[in-house]
């Protein structure tokens, strides 16, 4: 790629994320996504972007990822990062400065307000799917790798934000993490022991055994906590459709909390406690698949009828974990754009 190519590809990019951020126009947004897409294809003729630091596919570009912020109050949506590689399920650090989003089997931090991604150094663990939680304080993170030791299992472990050695956390695999607790104690992930369906389980940081909190035939998933530390927010189709449900946080008192016609996924409740995101599908979507249109519903913790905040397309990949902002008034997700 030309400098010249490289240099007219950032500007498009910078000056989007600011448009995006003050409120694009519909006819302004397909313009600027147009450019976008024009110069990804006509600058690279088999790779993606020679500049991105993220991996690099062999292939021509098929998707374009979009790492975006939402506000809650507004709806308005802000585009931080686009790139033609694929990346998923950002995590917002609580000092609120930085994004951390797993693309390609590593974790990549980026600055709130844009920029270039930057490798996190994990070690061995480079297989790392897109459950990943930072504890409670950003020192740490929690991820789940894909083991070669382990016949390519997904197991969690937990590496210094600043880099080093893994250090495993979960015995056995499948285990896919979704939430670390308020007091930094505990993980809460799921995981399936008998190969049959998946249910809640939580284990200490700093050893001790897994212990089992559902014990349903439904497949149960997305387990975070409340901020107070009290409950476990999750989801289950044992009502029949994917629905939200809260338990106490030793898995007693499981309450429904959803009862409409969407399939609802991955609740994660804001810190200050008073609102739930969740990823809403389709009722006749089977799973949590990727490139599907989707929804991005906010609903109250303490009760009350979920309302839309935006669509989109993504899926998997969009909200699988925490990514609140510290002030709860915005949480970051992912959406995708087909080329083909």
């Amino acid at each position: 790629m030309s400098n010249n190519t490289a240099t007219i590809i950032m500007t498009i990019k910078s000056y989007a994320m600011i448009r995006v951020g003050k409120g694009l126009t519909g006819n302004l947004r397909v313009i600027i996504n147009s450019l976008l897409l024009l110069l990804f294809l006509f600058s690279l003729p088999a790779t993606v972007n020679s500049e991105s630091s993220l991996p690099v596919s062999s292939e021509r570009p098929v998707i374009i990822s979009y790492l975006e912020i939402i506000d809650i109050e507004t709806g308005e949506r802000e585009v931080v990062y686009a790139d033609s590689s694929h990346f998923e399920a950002p995590n917002w650090s609580p000092d609120g400065e930085t994004l951390y989003f797993n693309s390609g089997g590593y974790i990549y931090s980026i600055p709130v307000e844009g920029g270039e991604p930057a490798k996190l150094d994990t070690g061995f663990a480079n297989r790392n799917n897109n459950d990943h939680v930072l504890s409670p304080g950003g020192t740490h993170m929690a991820i789940s790798h894909h083991s070669a030791d382990d016949g390519g299992t997904s197991i969690i472990y937990i590496v210094n934000i600043n880099g080093g050695e893994p250090i495993r956390i979960t015995e056995k695999g499948p285990s896919y993490l979704h939430g670390w607790s308020p007091d930094g104690m505990e993980l809460a992930y799921v995981a399936n022991r008998d190969g049959k369906q998946y249910d809640v389980y939580v284990i200490p940081v700093k050893e001790g055994p897994e212990v089992q909190l559902t014990f349903t035939d439904a497949h149960e998933d997305g387990p975070d906590y409340s901020p107070c530390g009290k409950y476990i927010w999750f989801n289950s189709d044992r009502s029949g459709i994917m629905q939200i449900w809260r338990m106490d946080r030793d898995g007693s008192n499981p309450v429904q909390k959803t009862f409409d016609e969407y399939n609802d996924w991955f609740p994660h409740p804001s810190p200050d406690g008073k609102h739930i995101a969740i990823l809403s599908y389709d009722k006749g979507v089977d799973g949590h698949p990727a490139n599907k249109d989707v929804w991005l519903r906010l609903m109250p913790a303490d009760g009350g009828e979920p309302v839309i905040l935006t669509e989109l397309f993504g899926g998997q990949g969009t909200i699988n974990v925490p990514s609140w902002a510290p002030d709860s008034k915005r949480f970051a997700f992912v959406s995708y754009k087909l080329l083909d």
